[in-house]
């Protein structure tokens, strides 16, 4: 190489690594991404505008105060560890959606008999780096506990926070963050500088010896279970544990507008720009059509859709373009080359055969296999068009469009025909269940997975993404005793939704019927009772969007084959609006287990679900159906049927034989003066399910409780047992409490194989 080419080369050099610094506010990219560096810390890649070395990561100008994008690779430590600001351990960068997730410490209040023993307030602040409002919250944890979340928003200081109590640890139930040991606030978009403050009412002087220390934390809503062990753990578990958080990040304090004028705009090629809400700065994007980073010098690569799916009839009629594609017929053919437009030969291949048969006849005949033949490319072109329109009117572009952006990925979108083999085309043969919102058919798919298919009422128009959002709100829900939402659907007039099947009937099936009922011991129900209570406080209070389920009655609680209740039905269910505690709402749900409030005032409340369940609570203690015209008129609901006899004093006539024994009745009565609570003709006079489902797990766990002070239930009590043979309640057997002893294992056998 000669002298004059080895100056060029240096010239271009210095100039390369001068050109950020001498233009001030202008550039603050190099034009290519150094050869030096690294994309890779350990395990985790390293995207632009992140870098590990000098140079390799953006900077912001020197009058901006946001946070550099320097990523610090740890390698003492196998394998290496990417770090962010002081000390924050890398778990994932996005950079489609703006997001750093990394891990950070707890603040924590510590008690003994008599003070405070220990406490650290977490703190962090990585300037433009912002805590995201979608994927985090705020946990405090403690039975003597308040905490707040400080931060700024848009300069101006914010406060949030929560509170909760407990009196002793068998108040708490896993899962569950809704005030009774744990509790949990939203956080809004844009915060920073934050400090995660707590408290104590009383110095945790009546917990201290099961709950010797709070806890607060902001922390990513997919990465945290609240368990009831986390109320008993000491200090150094506290000082130890750190959680992941996601954090929003954007370049530079300026909006899209701004950057673009004075020429430091990061986006690059194929990419645009957008100011992100509630936050400062701007995020970049490919195109429709492209991938890759916006940030990195290279820009957006095209997406070549011929490769992957696409609307061509064939892959050789697809061509590539910048940002899409198109469908083309080739020479000869006519047509657009769509699935939906099919390529058609310009020549008349029928009179080929029409001359070939040398005759009339065979003229005719060709001719008519012709139209048949163009009859049924018609016929199937046309019910393509109609399942494309139904798909469109129940939602189904909505509904790819939420997938995508929720990233679910457990809700799977079934065609037509898939559902048609799977239930033998809808045969009566197949209907295992009909109700107010559907006919339910058996179905098994190509991979022998047996299912229940429901097809619905159809959806209004105007309640399409009501509809989306419950399907989508359903398919999420993650609780055992939900019949889970595998699937659906949109290509009929009406939604199909595809459930997992549970084969041994309704607990209806099984209370309307004597030989099945005798087998259904009194530890069986009240497991039932307990376990659907459960579902109904976990939609009302536990998951993001509460839910209530508006057709709450035995014939939709299923029974698996250890008689474990599986909730389901929930096509009246309604989510609730945000901040609103009741709402108006046109009456629907089932005579008898119809709240009495509600059909008067059309003000549904998750109320309304505790009045029906209070019903179906009268169904495991009687047998008895909610309506019956066998009964006095004005006793034909199982409601006044059941007070009636309350009042007076006469409950035994109306329970189930099955049930009563000396050992059970203490917990009988429990049950029935709940049911009575729940029955309360005011909601506001009945309990929350959270409440119900405690009441219940007390009975199951002590076998009593004082609902009264006035010894009123222990009088009832004795009373009741005048005239009761003693008898052993078993509660063994299969695993869902079912006596095995009281009738032949083989009646068991013959009952499981029902839906």
């Amino acid at each position: 190489m000669t002298y004059s080419n080895y100056a060029l080369l240096l010239t271009i050099s210095v100039c390369w690594v001068l050109t950020p610094l001498i233009t001030g506010d202008k550039v603050v990219l190099p034009l290519v991404i150094a050869p030096h560096c690294s994309d890779k810390c350990g395990n985790l890649s390293i995207p632009y505008p992140f870098g590990i070395e000098e140079g390799c990561y953006y900077k912001p100008p020197h009058n901006q105060t946001s946070s550099s994008f320097k990523i610090t690779c740890n390698h003492s430590t196998s394998p290496p560890t990417p770090i962010f600001g002081i000390d924050y351990k890398v778990l994932n960068i996005s950079v489609i959606e703006g997001e750093l997730r990394t891990k950070l410490g707890v603040s924590y209040d510590c008690y003994n008999k008599t003070k405070n023993t220990a406490y650290w307030w977490s703190s962090f602040n990585l300037v433009t780096f912002t805590l995201s409002s979608t994927k985090n919250m705020l946990v405090v944890i403690g039975c003597d506990t308040y905490a707040w979340f400080k931060g700024f928003r848009g300069g101006r200081k914010y406060e949030t926070g929560c509170m909760t109590k407990c009196v002793e640890l068998e108040d708490v139930i896993d899962g569950e963050c809704s005030g009774v040991g744990c509790c949990q606030a939203s956080i809004p978009g844009g915060v920073n500088n934050v400090r995660v403050v707590l408290n104590s009412y009383n110095n945790h002087n009546s917990v201290y010896t099961f709950n010797p220390c709070n806890a607060a934390f902001p922390v990513a809503k997919d990465a945290y279970t609240f368990y009831q062990q986390n109320l008993t753990q000491p200090v150094e578990y506290w000082e130890s544990l750190q959680l992941p958080v996601v954090f929003n990040w954007t370049i530079g304090q300026h909006s899209c507008s701004a950057a673009k004028k004075d020429g430091s705009c990061l986006c690059k090629e194929n990419a645009v720009c957008y100011d992100p809400i509630h936050e400062f700065g701007y995020r970049c994007n490919c195109k429709d059509g492209y991938f890759g980073n916006p940030y990195h010098p290279r820009g957006c690569t095209d997406i070549d859709e011929c490769k992957g799916a696409n609307n061509c009839e064939k892959a050789e009629y697809c061509i590539n373009t910048n940002g899409g594609y198109h469908c083309k017929c080739p020479k000869g053919y006519h047509g657009n080359g769509t699935k939906d437009d099919r390529c058609i030969s310009n020549t008349k291949p029928w009179l080929i055969p029409v001359l070939a048969t040398g005759g009339i006849g065979g003229g005719i005949i060709t001719l008519l296999l012709f139209g048949f033949l163009l009859h049924f490319k018609r016929e199937e072109a046309q019910t393509r068009k109609t399942r494309e329109s139904f798909f469109r009117q129940n939602g189904g572009l909505l509904l790819h469009e939420k997938l995508y952006g929720r990233r679910v990925d457990t809700l799977k979108i079934f065609t037509m025909q898939d559902l048609e083999v799977a239930c033998n085309n809808y045969s009566d043969e197949n209907i295992i269940g009909r109700g107010g919102f559907g006919v339910v058919y058996k179905g098994i798919l190509p991979n022998n997975q047996v299912v229940a298919i429901k097809k619905s009422l159809k959806v209004d128009p105007n309640q399409v993404e009501q509809f989306i959002n419950e399907v989508l709100v359903l398919s999420q829900i993650n609780n055992r005793n939900v019949v889970k939402l595998l699937g659906c659907c949109l290509e009929s007039e009406v939604p199909l939704l595809v459930y997992e099947f549970i084969n041994n009937g309704t607990l209806y099936d099984h209370l309307n019927d004597a030989a099945r009922a005798s087998i259904m011991t009194w530890h069986v129900r009240l497991n039932i009772a307990s376990k659907v209570a459960n579902v109904l406080s976990y939609l009302h209070t536990t998951i993001s969007t509460p839910i209530i389920h508006r057709d709450m009655k035995s014939m939709n609680i299923l029974l698996d084959e250890c008689y474990t209740a599986k909730v389901t039905d929930f096509g009246a269910s309604r989510l609730i609006p945000p901040d609103e505690n009741q709402f108006a709402t046109m009456v629907l749900g089932t005579r008898g287990y119809l709240d009495p409030e509600y059909m008067q005032t059309g003000e549904l409340t998750e109320k309304s679900d505790v009045y029906s369940f209070g019903v179906v609570l009268l169904e495991l203690l009687t047998r008895e159906k909610a309506i019956s015209n066998a009964r006095p008129e004005a006793e034909k609901f199982l409601t006044m049927h059941f007070l009636l006899k309350m009042k007076e004093g006469r409950l035994l006539d109306i329970l189930d034989i099955n049930i009563v024994s000396e050992k059970t009745i203490e917990e009988i009565q429990q049950m029935a003066n709940l049911a009575k609570w729940c029955l309360m003709l005011k909601g506001e006079e009945r309990p929350t399910m959270k409440e119900v489902a405690l009441e219940l797990e007390t009975i199951k766990r002590k076998g009593s409780h004082p609902w009264n002070d006035d010894g009123s239930i222990q009088e009832d009590s004795e009373s009741l047992l005048v005239g009761i043979p003693r008898s052993d309640d078993h509660g063994g057997g299969c695993s869902s409490g079912v006596d095995s002893n009281s009738y032949d294992s083989r009646l068991l056998t013959s009952l499981g194989s029902g839906r």
